[in-house]
């Protein structure tokens, strides 16, 4: 059974917590994390009662220190981690618009997306390297590719948010997205002698908020097959691309 480290998870109706709670009742020792570590306990005794084994630890990916702090109590009580998902992520719901962005906001979010979630892989990534054979999931959006005909940036707001009839700019959060999927093309490259596979996931449009549904969000059990599958590939398996539902995205 694997150790499985997924970050973001301080929600019930999140997809961190529906891959937690699915790859838990298959065995596999769980560790979620959260920015508030009480959300995250509570969440973790939720699992437990569930018949999961999980842990739960405090990772804030814009206060260092606490990745720092998480990394070393988990190195110390598992010596390692099998499968690293990166899900924890941050969009604003402000001005969109670029004359409009507010920088302290946009700032927040690069670095929420992009470099909390390089140095959480940068510090957990010798554990990785000690399971032979680990995995690492960035949890992505087809708003990070160009082409994806539901939310790329040259085609956004396209089919999957047709119910959009205004002229909806495209958010900071796709371009954090799409240095996300640049970024986990890198891992795969230098990560490939260590046999660690990186690959990015969309989950699609899932209903993760109120009134989601209503612009064709899907369940969010629907969208934790693909996660599941990139997350436990095989040895042969591929790296450095892009999926949705086991399909590759156009990027």
């Amino acid at each position: 059974m694997k150790i499985i480290l997924i970050t973001g998870v301080s929600q019930r109706q999140g997809i961190g917590f529906a891959v937690a709670k699915h790859l838990g009742l298959e065995g596999h020792n769980i560790i979620i994390s959260a920015r508030n570590l009480e959300q995250a306990e509570n969440l973790a005794q939720e699992l437990k009662q569930d018949g999961v084994n999980v842990t739960s630890v405090k990772i804030d990916l814009l206060d260092l220190d606490s990745i720092r702090k998480a990394t070393k109590f988990i190195e110390e009580k598992f010596q390692k981690i099998d499968i690293l998902i990166n899900n924890a992520a941050l969009m604003l719901n402000s001005s969109a618009k670029f004359i409009d962005k507010d920088m302290d906001e946009l700032n927040i979010e690069f670095q929420t997306n992009v470099t909390g979630t390089w140095y959480v892989t940068q510090q957990f990534y010798p554990l990785l390297v000690a399971s032979g054979e680990g995995r690492i999931v960035n949890i992505s959006s087809g708003a990070g590719s160009f082409a994806d005909p539901d939310f790329g940036i040259v085609n956004f707001p396209g089919a999957g948010l047709s119910q959009i009839t205004f002229d909806y700019p495209l958010p900071a959060y796709g371009l954090t997205k799409l240095a996300l999927n640049g970024l986990t093309i890198k891992m795969a490259k230098e990560f490939k002698n260590d046999n660690v596979l990186v690959n990015a996931v969309c989950p699609g449009m899932t209903a993760t908020r109120p009134g989601a549904a209503d612009f064709g969000a899907r369940p969010v059990e629907e969208c934790v097959d693909g996660i599941v599958w990139a997350a436990t590939l095989p040895k042969d398996g591929p790296s450095g691309q892009f999926f949705r539902d086991r399909k590759v995205l156009p990027w």
